[in-house]
């Protein structure tokens, strides 16, 4: 372990979770040094001495990797310019077992040992790392112990109808006293989520309520969080209005996995208008649309086609000249900011619907046309599925730093009174990360599932033309609605993409009987 000249180059690394007392002029983190320095000097006989370089994390927890000092520390055992690491536990260095075996790999690879003061032990020896790895597991252990134990007292709040804690909603706002946090109504905001409700049902779909509510200046819950951080007022998506309209909060209830409970909070939604835009979502989902609420006239590309030009969507819509009636879709751009602001305009119904339908055959009769189709599906699925993984990726992190902070929270109880409240802030956020965790496998797993073979897709199409001849109006603008994920229309250039859903063609094969037969 010797280094130049026959001495042993020692660094002090020092953490401390919380910046709560690092102001004073002896710290948490000078008292891990000194007791360190001491250590060192007790071993000047075999050549140790103790280097300048200062290597301390103050307000940095020991849950992941991402601490300055600690990436200072490793680019200079990298460089070589140091023999030991000494510090004062071993969970100064790190607090996650998979973290902490990839920091001793790279020790081993530059022959840099690892001692803590007051475990007495070091990797010079085996028994030493056997010690090591045997204390973090136990330490491990305690982190998943605890988080078990924060589980299950989510659940049972839960099933007694409290609210156990999260991102403040749209039209409550949070009253915690000391027997925890209750949801009371936030009269003006609740009104605004019952016009949301109500909006929902009048447009029909979720990306034009989106563009409705935005446009309004409408924004999402906002709130300051105990740190005096701003959060929310966000834009409206499609995904957060899914998340906001079939939140069972708004009827009063709480919900923990798959079972809803009364709650101790009223309710802002009246059971009606819930029950009526639960059967919307729901038929929209079915259908990919919102097809059978604005098509009368049968519009079979109502709420897929879109004008590239500019962005906006293309709606159904239609005029009447001499008892006759002429169908068209028109961008909305060009419909509520003038004709002159679209390049695209409008383009006729049965012109671009005869179009995509054509498209749809040409697939079939196509080998390089179906490949292509499976390739934009498959492409479509994973890059979906990676997505979410990434962010699983990211909310598995979090946990883990959560976990860290909790078991100090828990060994300071009774040293401070502010040991409720931080304890509650993390089981917050441990119950929004671990449901969205269980959300993105559960996402994962149908988009897996869903994932097509090229013999999927050729006799998806194989019986397009004569299944077509047999079923309805309403029935054609559904298989649309399965198959067509969005279309894109340039009338400046006359072109026009389609974009497949990834699980419309199995969900095609699969449901080809069923719509034949359906009256």
């Amino acid at each position: 372990m010797s280094g130049r000249n026959g001495h042993v180059r020692c660094a002090i690394y020092t953490r401390k979770s919380s910046e709560e007392g690092l102001e004073q002029d002896f710290n948490s983190l000078d008292a891990q040094r000194e007791s360190a320095e001491l250590y060192i000097g007790s071993q000047g006989g075999e050549g140790w001495v103790c280097l300048p370089e200062r290597y301390d994390d103050g307000g940095y927890t020991g849950g992941n990797m991402e601490r300055p000092a600690l990436q200072r520390l490793l680019a200079d055992v990298d460089a070589g310019l140091i023999d030991c690491i000494v510090v004062y536990k071993v969970d100064r260095l790190s607090r996650s077992l998979i973290d902490f075996a990839r920091i001793m790999e790279r020790f081993e690879k530059h022959r840099v040992s690892f001692v803590s003061v007051t475990q007495q032990f070091n990797t010079t020896s085996s028994m030493g790392r056997l010690m090591l790895n045997v204390l973090l597991s136990f330490a491990q252990f305690e982190r998943e112990i605890i988080s078990e134990r924060t589980r299950d007292k989510i659940a049972a709040a839960r099933r007694k109808g409290k609210w156990s804690g999260g991102r403040p909603l749209l039209g409550y706002d949070i009253h915690r006293t000391s027997g925890g946090s209750r949801l009371l109504i936030n009269e003006d905001e609740a009104e605004r989520v019952r016009q949301i409700f109500r909006l929902y049902l009048e447009l029909g779909s979720l990306i034009p309520l989106a563009s409705e509510l935005n446009a309004r200046g409408w924004r999402t819950k906002r709130w300051v969080t105990k740190k005096d951080h701003e959060m929310g007022g966000l834009a409206f998506t499609k995904n957060n209005l899914f998340q906001m309209l079939t939140n069972v909060t708004y009827r009063g209830k709480v919900r923990h996995k798959d079972q809803v409970f009364e709650g101790e909070h009223e309710g802002i939604v009246p059971a009606e208008l819930w029950e009526q835009v639960q059967t919307r979502l729901q038929r929209n989902a079915r259908s990919g649309g919102d097809s059978e609420f604005r098509n009368k006239y049968g519009a079979l590309l109502g709420g897929l086609l879109y004008c590239s030009s500019c962005g906006y969507a293309m709606s159904h819509a239609y005029t009447a000249r001499k008892n006759k009636r002429y169908r068209y879709y028109v961008c909305l751009k060009a419909q509520k900011q003038g004709w002159h602001t679209c390049p695209t305009k409008s383009v006729p119904a049965g012109e671009i619907e005869r179009f995509v339908l054509n498209e749809i055959r040409c697939i079939g009769q196509d080998p390089g046309l179906i490949e292509e189709t499976l390739q934009q599906a498959r492409a479509q699925s994973e890059s979906e599925i990676g997505r979410l993984e990434r962010e699983r990726e990211i909310i598995s992190r979090e946990l883990k730093q959560v976990a860290a902070e909790t078991r100090d929270v828990v060994k300071a109880a009774g040293q401070s009174p502010h040991v409720a409240a931080r304890f509650a802030d993390l089981q917050d956020r441990t119950r929004v990360a671990e449901r969205r965790v269980f959300q993105i496998d559960d996402e994962c797993a149908l988009l897996r599932r869903q994932l097509v073979s090229e013999e999927e897709v050729r006799a998806a199409f194989a019986r397009f033309d004569d299944l077509w001849a047999l079923l309805t109006t309403r029935e054609h603008t559904r298989m649309i609605q399965l198959l067509i994920d969005r279309i894109d229309y340039n009338g400046a250039v006359g072109e026009l993409e389609i974009t497949f859903r990834p699980s419309g063609i199995r969900g095609l094969v699969h449901d080809q009987g069923g719509m034949a037969h359906e009256q």
